[in-house]
């Protein structure tokens, strides 16, 4: 059975007050696209072709306006109501009637991945769809995250959720590769004391049932989760810097689609005449000849 995708785009996006006021942190733009691309993009580039976006009732409208059913990326969007963030484990039970029992690949909508052999170590992880993985990126500040506590086997000891003493500087990032049971465990979760359905309880659910891997994203690697203003400025200066340097986009959307073959090049010169002229547009122009 084919995995599926959700992106979870909620969330109350507190830290970025008052930018947030009126529209949602996964809008804003990273450099020269909106940062709901970026998820998309890892999501497209693992092989995944049906995507369920979640998010509120405001920002829900716009997301479907944006991107649409996804046929001009080769993909099938669908989209899903939050009524109020309760947790990133709550997506998989929101998501339920979308997934029917498919393993899911769950990314939040304000995190990008970047490195050299990410399609590789993206396409490992998904093709093991009775294996669950977790991937883990060190960072300077584990206490604001999952923190992954190592055995002497270099394989998962323990997760522990925003510590005030963290294990060490390894923690969860926002993409989890889960199989066909994640809905029925997530569904038996308790509401910790912050009110929500944790993801690290889920984690910690088939870490039990010693049926979770870790994949270290080390050294050629780089990962944001935007939800500050200075992790979302520290974004924008990478993939500017990255583009501009490499002559190479991050998260096209479109490229993704014509490198995996999922749309033609006439749809893709279609699309292109409806653009308006930008940088954007001369870099898809390229990929007609």
């Amino acid at each position: 059975m084919n995995r599926k995708g959700i992106i979870l785009a909620g969330g109350l996006n507190t830290r970025l007050f008052p930018i947030t006021k009126v529209i949602s942190k996964q809008l804003l733009p990273v450099y020269d696209k909106p940062l709901i691309y970026y998820p998309i993009s890892t999501l497209m580039l693992t092989g995944i072709k049906e995507i369920l976006i979640i998010s509120d009732k405001n920002n829900l409208p716009i997301y479907k306006k944006l991107l649409g059913n996804g046929k001009n990326f080769g993909v099938k969007l669908f989209y899903k109501l939050q009524n109020k963030p309760r947790g990133i484990a709550e997506a998989l039970i929101i998501g339920k009637n979308f997934l029917k029992k498919s393993p899911v690949a769950l990314i939040l909508g304000d995190n990008i991945f970047y490195g050299n052999n990410l399609l590789k170590i993206l396409k490992k992880n998904s093709l093991k769809i009775n294996k669950n993985t977790i991937f883990a990126y060190q960072v300077p500040n584990p206490k604001q995250f999952g923190v992954v506590e190592f055995n002497q086997k270099k394989g998962i000891k323990s997760i522990e959720e925003k510590p005030k003493d963290p294990k060490s500087n390894f923690v969860v990032t926002g993409l989890y590769f889960f199989d066909k049971n994640a809905v029925d465990y997530a569904s038996k979760l308790n509401f910790s004391q912050r009110g929500e359905l944790e993801i690290t309880d889920l984690n910690n659910i088939y870490l039990s049932n010693k049926n979770l891997s870790i994949e270290i994203l080390g050294r050629g690697f780089s990962w944001f989760d935007c939800g500050t203003p200075d992790l979302l400025y520290q974004a924008q200066s990478f993939v500017q810097l990255m583009q501009n340097r490499n002559m190479l986009q991050i998260g096209c959307l479109e490229e993704i689609a014509i490198g995996n073959k999922w749309i033609s090049k006439n749809l893709l010169k279609k699309m292109i005449k409806e653009y308006p002229e930008n940088q954007y547009k001369n870099y898809l122009k390229k990929m007609l000849y």
